[in-house]
């Protein structure tokens, strides 16, 4: 099979995990930038041209999309899409799951507890907004923030208030949500791959720190999770139509509560925190569902011609 994988950087721990992967497992790899790619639109023949030459003969697509670049990156995977290539991200998925507000309210219709969240149009009922998620501390996020930047803990009212000001006089849009005390700078990094959990991860921030991503200098440990928590990471993965996503988790006094569903999850926390081949287990979905597009048209065709 030849499988692309769609980076910017093939340097990258993740990118280089999923070609060494892909090759060992006697398959072809190749990576493309998907900025460089152009897409052809055309009637019952879409296309990609990547440096001048089209791109022909490709069994599969695993995407790894920057948050910065979603449009164009979704747009690349949706013209793989139609032409008839299967892709570990869909792209509708992968729009979705970057859109933060619309994530959580996707997320609320099912069985996903979640922080309680405030999003408004640059109201003057802070205060409001500040009891509406339990007062202080709470969390106040960027909607375009990635990897815990444009994070910030409001410790106080005052500060609360005085940060919500602020990201509004720059029309900064913004979600208020409510800390969880009881996590102590703590979240679980799930890591999901069509209906398993092939990993997890406890993140810890560094003294002081409240984010605990990996970025942002946190730590990681091995963790077994519990039926619920599975359970939830699965739902959550499921509910935003991701086959492959990183489920973050707090764990709270009421049990655990999605933060974020991630569609690009990094491997290299994943797979040194728990010494599992996650990059291959990545692969192997992927081949499974070219087979299951072969299969399919093998059936196809055997119906076609018994009839």
């Amino acid at each position: 099979m030849h499988i692309v994988v769609l980076s910017r950087n093939r340097s990258l721990y993740s990118t280089q995990r999923l070609v060494e992967s892909i090759e060992n497992k006697g398959h072809t790899a190749t990576v493309l930038d998907h900025l460089k790619c152009d897409i052809v639109i055309e009637q019952d023949a879409p296309s990609i041209y990547y440096k001048g030459e089209k791109i022909v003969d490709v069994d599969a697509v695993i995407p790894r999309i920057g948050a910065s670049v979603t449009f164009y990156g979704a747009s690349v995977v949706r013209q793989f899409e139609m032409m008839g290539i299967p892709t570990a991200v869909e792209s509708q998925a992968l729009v979705r799951s970057r859109d933060k507000l619309r994530s959580l309210q996707v997320m609320a219709r099912s069985d996903v507890g979640m922080p309680k969240t405030v999003f408004t149009n640059y109201s003057k009922e802070v205060k409001k907004i500040i009891d509406s998620v339990g007062g202080a501390p709470l969390i106040v996020k960027l909607l375009e923030g990635t990897q815990g930047y444009g994070v910030v803990l409001a410790p106080t009212i005052k500060a609360a208030e005085s940060i919500i000001e602020a990201f509004h006089s720059m029309k900064a849009r913004v979600i208020v949500q409510e800390f969880i005390q009881e996590a102590k700078g703590a979240d679980i990094r799930a890591f999901v791959i069509g209906n398993k959990v092939v990993g997890a991860m406890k993140r810890q921030g560094k003294e002081g720190e409240f984010r605990s991503n990996l970025h942002q200098g946190g730590t990681g440990q091995l963790i077994k999770l519990s039926k619920r928590e599975r359970q939830v990471a699965l739902t959550a993965a499921k509910v935003m139509g991701l086959s492959i996503a990183g489920v973050d988790l707090l764990q709270s006094d009421r049990g655990p509560l999605v933060l974020e569903v991630n569609s690009s999850p990094g491997l290299e926390g994943i797979e040194k925190t728990t010494n599992k081949d996650v990059a291959s287990e990545v692969v192997s979905y992927v081949v499974g569902l070219v087979e299951k597009k072969r299969d399919a048209r093998k059936t196809r065709k055997n119906v076609k011609s018994n009839a």
